[in-house]
Parts: C-alpha cells; sequence; structure tokens
C-alpha cells in the first residue's frame, strides 16, 4: 500500500511535532499486548509479526506524502523536513509467529528514537490485532474440528481486501487445511481449493446435469454440491455420476453438504455412498461454521470429512477484536508506566518465559528484560539498527511451530466454553521494579508518600 506510512491516527503526529519541537530524541521502548481474554478464551496465538518487520523497514514518507502533511497547515517546516529523513532506526524483540501467549505479555516490543518508535503505533496494532484475533479463531477451530480438515471460505464476508489475504494466510498458520482465496495462495503459498456454487447447478435445466458437466471439466477434482433442492435426493444423482465416472476410470472425490440437519444427513448421505459401493467419497460440510457449530455437529455424530469455514472465522465473529495496546514503558532509560483505572501498564523492556510440567506449558513469568530466569525465553530479537536479523520465515515452518506448541497446551485451556488460564506471574526483578516506580509516580504525581 502507497500510502502506508500515512495509514496512521493524527494524534500520532501531532505528539511528533511536540517531542520535535522540545527536542526530545532519546530512546523509547513501547510494549504490545493484550489486557484481557475475550470471553471463553485463554490464550491468543502469535501472527502478524512479519508485516510488522517488512512495514518498519520500509517506513518513509514521500514526496506525496510530505505534500498532504504541508497541506494541512499543522505543521512547521523544520518538523516536515525531520520527517522527510525519517527512518525507523530501532530494534523490535517479538513472539515468533505460531506460538501461544496470554493476556498481559508483550507480542513485541519496539525500542528506538520515541518519534519513530510513537508513530509505529497505530499500523503496528492494526496489522497485529487482526491476524491474532483470526489466528485465535482459527486455532479454535482446528481444535473443535477434532483432525478433520478446515478450509478458509471467509473471503467473501471479511472486513476489506487486504484482510481477506490476512485472514487466509493467519488460518492456515494455525492449521487450516487451505483456502478459496486464490490470491493468499499466490503470495503465501497456500493450497487452494474450490468447486460449485448453487448458480452453477440451478443454471443447468437438471441437477444431474450439471454433476455431468463439472466431473467432465474436473474429472480428477470433482467434488459436488449436493443440496441445492434436497441432500439426499442430491446424493444419489451424485452417486449416479460417481458410477459413470467410474466407468471411465475416474473417482469422485467428494459431495458438499451447505444446509439443512448436518448431523443426519451426512449419516444419510454416507450410507447412500457406501451402499453404492463408494466408501471413499468424502462429506464436506460448509455453511456458517464456527468452532462451536463443528463441535455441536460432530457431537451429535455428524459424519463429516472436512469443513468449509468462512464468516465467523473470518470476521471472529464472537471475539472480532482484542483489547491489544501498544504502551510507553521506558523513555531515555526511565521506566515509566500508567496507573489508569483497569489500564495499569508494566514498566521497562521485558522478557517472557515460560515453563512446562510433563511437556505441557505449565506457567508464564513476565520479566525485565536482563533477567535471567530458568524458564524458555519467548521474545526474540528480530530487528536491529532498524534492519531485519533473519530472512523472513517461510509460512510452512510458522505452520509447524503452532503445530508443535498447540500440542503443548492441556485441553482444560483449549476448551471452547470456560476455560481455565494458564497462569502468569511477574518475575522478581520486575515486580520489584514495578513495585519502586509505582511509589515514585504516587508520590510525585499525586502527592500520596
Amino acid at each position: 500500500m502507497k500510502e502506508t506510512v500515512l495509514l496512521t491516527d493524527q494524534y500520532e503526529l501531532t505528539m511528533a511535532a511536540a517531542y520535535f519541537r522540545h527536542d526530545m530524541f532519546s530512546d523509547a521502548t513501547f510494549s504490545l499486548f493484550i489486557r484481557k481474554y475475550p470471553q471463553d478464551r485463554a490464550y491468543f496465538v502469535s501472527a502478524g509479526l512479519e508485516d510488522v518487520v517488512a512495514y518498519l523497514e520500509s517506513f518513509r514518507f514521500d514526496d506525496e506524502d510530505m505534500d498532504h502533511l504541508e497541506s494541512m497547515g499543522l505543521f512547521d517546516r523544520d518538523f516536515l523536513d525531520y520527517l522527510a529523513g525519517l527512518r525507523f532506526s530501532g530494534s523490535v524483540y517479538g513472539i515468533p509467529e505460531g506460538r501461544v501467549f496470554f493476556r498481559d505479555e508483550p507480542i513485541l516490543e519496539v525500542t528506538a528514537p520515541i518519534i519513530g518508535a510513537q508513530l509505529a503505533e497505530t499500523l503496528i496494532i492494526n496489522l497485529v490485532n487482526l491476524q491474532v484475533s483470526v489466528a485465535t479463531k482459527a486455532a479454535r477451530c482446528v481444535h473443535a474440528a477434532r483432525g478433520r480438515g478446515l478450509v478458509d471460505f471467509s473471503l467473501r464476508r471479511t472486513q476489506g481486501m487486504d484482510a481477506g489475504v490476512k485472514v487466509a494466510r493467519s488460518s492456515y498458520l494455525a492449521g487450516f487445511k487451505g483456502t478459496s482465496n486464490v490470491l493468499a495462495g499466490k503470495l503465501y503459498g497456500i493450497p487452494v481449493s474450490g468447486t460449485m456454487a448453487h448458480s452453477f447447478v440451478t443454471s443447468f435445466e437438471e441437477e444431474t446435469d450439471a454433476f455431468r458437466a463439472f466431473a467432465e471439466t474436473f474429472p480428477e477434482n470433482t467434488v459436488l454440491l449436493i443440496d441445492t433442492y434436497d441432500t439426499v435426493t442430491g446424493a444419489r444423482k451424485a452417486v449416479e455420476v460417481a458410477g459413470e465416472m467410474a466407468e471411465k476410470g475416474e473417482k469422485l472425490r467428494g459431495v458438499r453438504l451447505d444446509s439443512g440437519d448436518m448431523a443426519q444427513l451426512s449419516k444419510e448421505v454416507r450410507k447412500i455412498f457406501r451402499d453404492a459401493g463408494f466408501d471413499d467419497v468424502s462429506i464436506f460440510a460448509s455453511g456458517g461454521f464456527d468452532e462451536f457449530k463443528i463441535d455441536r455437529l460432530l457431537e451429535e455424530g455428524g459424519d463429516i470429512d472436512a469443513f468449509g469455514v468462512g464468516t465467523k472465522m473470518g470476521t471472529s465473529a464472537d471475539a472480532p477484536y482484542t483489547d491489544m495496546a501498544y504502551k510507553l514503558v521506558q523513555y531515555d532509560g526511565r521506566p515509566v508506566l500508567k496507573l489508569s483505572s483497569g489500564k495499569k501498564t508494566l514498566v521497562g523492556e521485558k522478557q517472557v518465559f515460560r515453563f512446562y510440567q510433563k511437556d505441557k506449558i505449565h506457567r508464564d513469568l513476565i520479566a525485565l528484560r536482563d533477567e535471567r530466569l530458568e524458564g524458555e525465553p519467548l521474545l526474540k530479537q528480530v530487528m536491529k539498527g532498524g534492519k531485519r536479523l533473519q530472512d523472513p520465515e517461510s509460512l510452512e515452518t510458522i505452520r509447524q511451530r503452532f503445530e508443535k506448541e498447540f500440542e503443548k497446551l492441556d485441553g482444560k485451556h483449549k476448551s471452547l466454553e470456560g476455560p481455565e488460564e494458564v497462569a502468569v506471574d511477574l518475575a522478581p526483578g520486575l515486580r520489584e521494579l514495578q513495585k519502586k516506580v509505582v511509589h515514585e509516580v504516587k508520590e510525585k504525581e499525586l502527592g500520596e508518600s
């Protein structure tokens, strides 16, 4: 997006101008974290870090950007000249994509001269909030599916074109098998799948004619949508086409159900195909699925091999946003915090240490970055001096990391309703510094002794 650097809130620029006017150019550290869980959540999945790194590496105001800022009439010439030469020159620590993290833990921390670090706020939250929300929702769907395949069907109802692409990426890294989104397949190498719509069926005079036409066009990838008029009748017609394909040495891959009582219908459809000798025809279900509907259907005995999951996953419908914040935690070497009710922050540059018990995630400790603990450190440095420290990871690498990580999260934390939270505490060094700074702030700002 050409205008990325201007995709920010105006107050980021007015604060930057005030920093500039008052000669505030020292390093600042901002921490990105989520304050609380949405309902029925007890974990988040890290996603979006690569986009943040790419954005910060390319951060610059071009001539058109400068012309627009000048036309706003808000900013002095010397500040605009400063922005024209501004590049991100700082460092970034982040939790690698595909890993699980918990509330209050920094998913990433940015340290840079304060103007650059401040101006990055809006887009960093925008990039990470969406992808964490979707990756977490997708992980819940994967858990509910109990090993069955899931395909992203969300593109037509995601909140904009860019969101559609990011949803495909985020759901794939969290365990989906593919997407219907052709552009996402091109950009990220995600397997793409798709069959037919009801309009294809109704455009033919006979449903069987539609099935035959599709089978003749795609004999190696025939999946028939069988619920346009009546699912059971459609299944019998699909059996007829499957027989015709078999005579030519071809094979019907599957059928798709998109409406009705899918638990009962799937069992009826399975019996129809088994009785006809087509035991290996897959039954694919779509139509308003999310983790809750998938779970209910399987609890009811639904005989489904794979699901198309669309709108509710792509918009994370039951939790469409996170309470994500990007807050200053250190300036010019001085730890800082907020004391606002319900929005207190943790001071200083941090690290998160993870501890395991019987190969399962047991608890996390949020620590100062220079604390040394026995646990596994989660935050990795990904940028230094404004440059990335390693090439972008492949999506397959991230996906494999998630799969291994998700196995280490106990089922009680994955429950779709009322999950138990993993314990997250403060390490001794952070706890003491936090207490000290809170006391100093209260004394200085509130007159408390």
